[in-house]
């Protein structure tokens, strides 16, 4: 068991880094050869911020672990808002409920919305099939549209370290690659020495790992006052998650749904934004805190 924890921790540790250097590291490739922040943050930023849930979803699911695939999206789509979007607001309501920042947010929670019923439906069939995958790719598509002519662009400049950049895009892509690997084990094997279902690992353990990303950048964006854009890649991410991650993992073999109750929390956590975007003040406050005592809740649900 110790091993297996061990294992586990060291690949949550390659993800995060890993993940951290393929961001610093594609987007100062972008930079360096003149393609636009709005550009690099539709793509590079946004793939690198999903890239430990995408890379261990379609893992698990090219490797038969098919629940721990789709627990660790459902999980981290829940994390993403019950956790770091709640614990963004609780820290500094102003990013969500300020007036300059409210369209682009409000146009990325309707996005986020629809992506989520889009996944909800499908999944009403009992399994995420080629069908499904084709759907869902062709849906992001069409989000990922709306998204560019919505125009948000990146807060902060981004620049080139020449040479480096190659360094940190290929090894923090390695490191994604081998610690995801890590993970998945070290998961599988905590799943089989406490007779635990490997989606319930998925939904908590794995997906909570893969989040925390998306967690420091945040907390770490709005403590330095630039949280804005932190907040609307977290709705972004949770698009990415469940229509192309999702997506490529049912291309290579379907995924049967376990149950329909997780999707369900994952709908209420989602229409939870709402009031979080549309809100003001002490109202985003103490809304927040009921979402992270909700989370709290929902990871002890499934402890026990």
């Amino acid at each position: 068991m110790i091993v297996s924890i061990i294992l586990f921790v060291i690949g949550l540790t390659l993800l995060i880094k890993g993940a951290d250097l393929f961001v610093e590291g594609g987007g100062g490739l972008a930079a360096r050869y003149g393609v636009s922040t709005t550009t690099i943050g539709f793509t590079v930023i946004a793939f690198g911020t999903s890239l430990p849930e995408f890379v261990v979803s379609v893992n698990a699911i090219a490797t038969g672990n098919a629940d721990i695939g789709l627990g660790n999206v459902v999980g981290s789509n829940i994390a993403n808002i019950g956790l770091v979007l709640a614990l963004c607001a609780l820290l500094k309501p102003a990013v969500v409920g300020e007036r300059r920042g409210q369209a682009p947010l409000r146009h990325e929670t309707l996005l986020m919305l629809g992506a989520t019923a889009v996944f909800i439906a499908l999944s009403f069939r009992g399994v995420l099939d080629l069908f499904s995958g084709i759907v869902s790719l062709v849906v992001f598509a069409f989000i990922l549209n709306s998204m560019w002519k919505s125009g948000r662009t990146e807060d902060e400049p981004i620049v080139s370290h020449g040479k480096r950049d190659y360094l940190e895009t290929i090894g923090g892509l390695i490191a994604v690659i081998i610690g995801s690997q890590l993970v998945l084990e070290g998961a599988v094997n905590i799943a089989a020495i406490f007779g635990i279902p490997t989606y319930i690992i998925g939904l908590s353990m794995v997906a909570v790992g893969t989040s925390l990303p998306e967690l420091v950048t945040s907390v770490v964006a709005i403590l330095k006052g630039s949280g804005g854009i932190s907040v609307g890649n977290i709705l972004g991410s949770n698009i990415f998650n469940l229509l192309f991650v999702m997506g490529c993992g049912t291309l290579i073999r379907p995924v049967p749904i376990p149950d329909a109750v997780n999707l369900a929390i994952m709908g209420v956590f989602s229409l939870a934004v709402i009031p979080l975007i549309w809100g003001h003040g002490r109202f985003i406050k103490g809304w927040s805190a009921l979402m992270l005592i909700g989370y709290a809740a929902y990871i002890g649900m499934l402890i026990i």
